[in-house]
């Protein structure tokens, strides 16, 4: 069976940044395995597990970095591989989309909720990017009385932080814009920095829009507190094994115009969206379970995805000893 056109465009929207933030991804890929479940026309149990293996296949393959979409689609496809019949398997995508959704949306307004508590009144917030997490703590923060100003960087290439001026201005919230560039210009009138999250490593280290380790490592020259507000569905178990997290490069079309590559055949052009940040600059990562310091991500993800990391190092270790064994043979 052909994946259906809206699933198909789902994951052109997440590939194309047309959607975009690590929790807005999860939930967008999470609703296109809702769709393409829901819209099975066939009669085999089996038969569905490779169709929505490919949907699943589909979205991962849209953003390499952002951790949140293969845990999402992982959180659904458990479930569908552990029912039994295709009804029970149809029914399982299905709910266990709708879990995620609610389950992410609770998570970014306990995560406002908490981190409200570590700004204070009279607080300059510098925030990066379009972080749904982060933000909610500033509006949170906000919203209890506390009179707080911002300055939302601009984010080139694509220019996230804009949304985030325009989020946080109509929350009645004074925001200043500013180039990336400028930020240790005006991190002498910050008190604080609060930024999201795509990925957060088993050693704390985190995975954010690129820019985000200049800013920590600005904050940290300037002795400013440097927060990150994360789900835990952004922690990675694969950096438990060993995995490192993949930096996607985008487009050079985002940096310079398409005109300008074209007349200058010699010109190269390299575009990460993501940096890390290492644990050292991190002051707290503040999830929904509560505040933790980075060097606690590790047990984070111990408890989140315990079973499934036992499972993984188990098979790890009987590969390593099916493929020894016949080196000891005579």
């Amino acid at each position: 069976m052909e994946l259906p056109a809206e699933v198909i465009r789902i994951a052109e929207y997440i590939r194309d940044m047309r959607i975009r933030g690590a929790g807005r991804i999860a939930r967008a890929a999470v609703h296109a395995m809702k769709l393409a479940a829901a819209a099975y026309e066939g009669h085999d149990r089996r038969d569905f597990l490779e169709y929505m293996e490919r949907v699943a296949q589909l979205l991962k393959s849209t953003r390499p970095t952002a951790v949140s979409l293969p845990n999402a689609v992982n959180y659904v496809m458990v479930r569908v591989r552990s029912a039994k019949t295709l009804k029970d398997a149809i029914a399982a995508a299905v709910r266990a989309a709708d879990e995620f959704t609610s389950l992410s949306l609770r998570a970014v307004e306990t995560i406002g909720r908490i981190g409200a508590g570590l700004l204070e009144d009279g607080d300059v917030v510098l925030t990066h990017c379009n972080s749904s997490a982060a933000l909610s703590v500033i509006k949170m923060a906000f919203r209890e009385g506390k009179r707080l100003k911002v300055y939302a960087t601009e984010t080139r290439p694509r220019f996230q932080g804009l949304i985030s001026y325009r989020e946080l201005t109509r929350a009645g919230i004074p925001t200043t814009l500013i180039p990336d560039s400028a930020v240790r210009f005006f991190m002498k009138e910050v008190d604080k920095v609060v930024v999201g999250a795509d990925a957060v490593a088993a050693n704390g280290a985190v995975v954010n829009k690129v820019g985000t380790s200049m800013i920590a490592l600005a904050a940290h020259e300037a002795r400013v507190r440097f927060y990150v507000a994360a789900e835990t569905y952004k922690f990675s178990p694969a950096t438990v094994l060993g995995e490192l997290v993949t930096i996607e490069e985008r487009d050079p079309r985002e940096v310079v115009s398409s005109d300008i590559l074209a007349s200058s055949p010699h010109l190269r052009v390299r575009n990460p969206a993501f940096d890390v940040t290492p644990p050292e600059y991190i002051d707290a990562i503040i999830t929904e379970r509560g505040v933790i310091p980075p060097k606690a991500a590790i047990l984070v993800l111990k408890e989140e995805y315990g079973r499934m990391l036992e499972e993984e190092l188990t098979r790890i270790t009987l590969d390593i000893e099916d493929s020894a064994y016949p080196a000891q043979l005579p």
